[in-house]
C-alpha cells in the first residue's frame, strides 16, 4: 500500500535509547572494574597510545557510571543520524558569508540550527519526522541528585540537557563533520568558543541559543579578574584538555556511586587531568575536597578532637593536611570563588531575560550577516 505523506511526531534520535540513569545508579552490584577500565582508556588516549577521540571519551565516562549498559554502536548511530541532519541543513541553508572559511562556518551554523530549531526531516520520499530542539533541564541541573543528568546519552534520549551535555554534544557533532569546536569554562558552566575569519573568536551558548560577548560573561558570571589571568576560565580548550574534563567527570561519577573511600581513584583521575590541563579548576577542587573528606575520616577514626592530636598518632596525616592546605591556597590564588547554586540558577535565567545586554551584535542566530 502506498504510504501517504505525513509527519511523524517523534524525536528522531532518542528512539534508539532505553535510558534510565537513576535505575542504573541504584544497581549496587556494578563493579569498580568498569571504572578502572574507563580510566585506563582515557589515560591511553591522553598518552597518545590510542586515538584521541572526545566522543569516545564522553561515552566511556558515562558508560562506567551506568554500569556498562550503553552500547557504543547505538551511541555512534545516534550521533551519525544527527550528523546526517546537519549535512542536509548545510545543503539547504542560504548562508551569506563571503570569506574563505565558509565551509567551516556552514558546519557551525548547521549544528547550531540542529540543536536550537524545530526541523522537518525527510526519512524517505514520503515519510517525514519532526526533530525538536534540545532544551534546558532546570530540574537538578547540576546533577546533585542524579549524576546522569549531566550526560550526553541522557540528552540524546530525553532531548533536554544542561550546560555540560549541550556543549559536549555540539562539539561531538561538529567534529564528526570534520571541524573543530572548542569548549570553554566559566564558573559552574561550560560553553562553546568558535573562530571564523569574519568574527575572530566568538562564543556560542547552547542553553539559551545565543552568542554572548566576553565582557558580559566577565561582569555577570562572577568571574574574578585573577581567574581570567590564571587561565582557569574563558580560554578555548584543546583536545587533551577536553578529555581531561572527562577524567574529572569519571572521578565525580565514581564518588557518587561508591563514595570517597580511600580517595585513590578520585585523586589519580584528578592528578592525571591536571597533568594535561594544569589550570583545570574542577580537578583542583575535587582533589582538595577529597583530601578534606579523607582527613575528616581519619580524625573520626582516631577520635581526635584537634588536628594536632592526629598528627601525633599518624605521621602521614600531617603530609595529607599540608598538601590539602597548599591545594586550597592554589585554588584561591587562581581566582576561584564559589558561586551558590541559587546565584548560578539566577544567572542562567538571565541568559534568557537579558539577551539584549549580552548578545554579540555582529551575529544573529542564522549566521546570515
Amino acid at each position: 500500500m502506498k504510504r501517504s505523506w505525513r509527519i511523524v511526531w517523534i524525536m528522531l534520535i532518542c528512539v534508539l535509547f532505553n535510558f534510565d540513569g537513576k535505575a542504573q545508579h541504584e544497581d549496587s552490584d556494578i563493579s569498580k572494574v568498569q571504572y578502572e577500565e574507563a580510566k585506563i582508556e582515557l589515560t591511553n588516549m591522553l598518552a597518545n597510545d590510542s586515538l584521541l577521540n572526545f566522543k569516545r571519551a564522553v561515552f566511556v565516562t558515562e558508560n562506567a557510571y551506568l554500569g556498562n549498559s550503553l552500547d557504543y554502536k547505538i551511541f555512534c548511530r545516534n550521533i551519525e543520524n544527527l550528523k546526517r541532519i546537519a549535512q542536509e541543513i548545510i545543503k539547504k541553508q542560504d548562508l551569506v558569508y563571503d570569506f574563505s572559511d565558509k565551509e567551516k562556518v556552514s558546519k557551525y551554523s548547521a549544528v547550531y540550527t540542529l540543536m536550537t530549531d524545530t526541523l522537518t526531516v525527510a526519512l524517505d520520499s514520503n515519510l517525514y519526522a519532526l526533530h525538536f530542539p534540545y532544551g534546558y533541564d532546570f530540574e537538578d541541573f547540576n546533577g546533585v541528585k542524579d549524576w546522569s543528568k549531566m550526560f550526553v546519552s541522557k540528552l540524546l534520549a530525553n532531548h533536554s540537557g544542561n550546560c555540560h551535555s549541550l556543549p559536549f554534544l555540539y562539539k561531538i557533532i561538529v567534529e564528526e563533520l570534520g571541524e573543530r569546536a572548542y569548549l570553554a569554562l566559566a564558573p559552574n558552566h561550560i560553553y562553546i568558543k568558535l573562530q571564523s575569519e569574519k568574527m575572530g573568536w566568538y562564543n556560542t551558548e547552547l542553553t539559551c541559543a545565543a552568542f554572548p560577548i566576553d565582557a558580559w560573561l566577565m561582569t555577570s558570571g562572577y568571574i574574578h579578574m585573577n581567574a581570567i589571568k590564571s587561565g582557569i576560565y574563558m580560554d578555548a580548550l584543546n583536545q587533551k584538555q577536553s578529555v581531561a574534563l572527562c577524567l574529572v567527570d569519571l572521578a565525580k561519577g565514581y564518588e557518587r556511586k561508591f563514595g570517597t573511600g580511600s580517595g585513590d581513584f578520585i585523586i589519580e583521575c584528578c592528578d592525571l587531568a591536571l597533568e594535561y590541563f594544569p589550570h583545570y579548576i574542577n580537578a583542583w577542587l575535587l582533589k582538595a575536597e577529597t583530601q578534606k573528606k579523607i582527613f575528616v575520616n581519619l580524625m573520626k577514626q582516631s577520635n581526635a578532637k584537634e588536628v594536632s592530636e592526629l598528627f601525633i598518632s599518624n605521621s602521614s596525616a600531617k603530609k595529607l593536611f599540608k598538601d590539602m592546605e597548599r591545594n586550597y591556597g592554589k585554588i584561591h590564588k587562581f581566582g576561584y570563588r564559589k558561586i551558590p547554586d541559587e546565584m548560578y540558577f539566577n544567572w542562567l535565567q538571565s541568559l534568557k531575560t537579558e539577551r539584549e545586554k549580552y548578545t554579540n551584535r555582529n551575529m544573529n542566530p542564522s549566521f546570515k550577516n
